[in-house]
């Protein structure tokens, strides 16, 4: 025989058991958040804990009970995993924007020292520069870059992944290549 529930699971709305029941048979969603779906379900349908984490594969029924109580207090959004450890990140978005900014910003070299960008540079640049990063590591930068779409080129500069200038006889034309993002993976 179980214990008594402290927080039991609150009736489902019909639109959530239809998030639930839709979500539990995706093949494109995380497998966290259909593993997550199919144990509410189950818990909704009379399961208990410990029954409803064995079905889909888990071990124990305090995380379920965990789950439970969030699903209680935030709804569907208790599905979503949240930060699973490690260190948090250290630069938000309007940080990871500033990054970018300066890198598309073509340096000049009586202001910056350089003609083109390279790691050190635009670290130096970002942590002098008044609304700068005044902590800023070079492994961050390349992290920011990167994501964006930014690799190091044969020109010793970062420049977008898939776009190129190309001298034409009309001038500089910019070029770009339709499968980039696929080659990048």
């Amino acid at each position: 025989m179980s214990r008594r529930k402290k927080d039991p699971l609150r009736p489902l709305t019909d639109d959530e058991r239809d998030a639930l029941s839709q979500l539990s048979r995706s093949q494109a969603a995380p497998a966290a958040e259909v593993a997550r779906a199919k144990v509410l379900l189950l818990v909704a349908s009379g399961a208990d804990y410990q029954d409803a984490a064995h079905a889909v594969g888990r071990k124990s029924g305090d995380a379920v009970s965990a789950l439970v109580g969030r699903f209680n207090r935030e709804g569907l959004a208790a599905l979503v995993p949240r930060h699973g450890g490690g260190r948090r990140r250290v630069y938000d978005q309007q940080a990871r924007a500033r990054i970018l900014a300066e890198a598309q910003r073509t340096p000049t070299p009586e202001r910056d020292g350089t003609a083109t960008w390279s790691l050190s540079v635009l670290k130096r640049v970002l942590r002098q520069a008044p609304d700068g990063l005044p902590r800023v590591s070079t492994y961050t930068l390349w992290e920011v870059l990167h994501a964006a779409g930014y690799s190091y080129q044969q020109t010793r500069t970062w420049c977008p992944t898939g776009t190129a200038l190309r001298k034409r006889k009309a001038g500089v034309a910019s070029v770009t290549d339709p499968d980039a993002e696929p080659k990048k993976s």
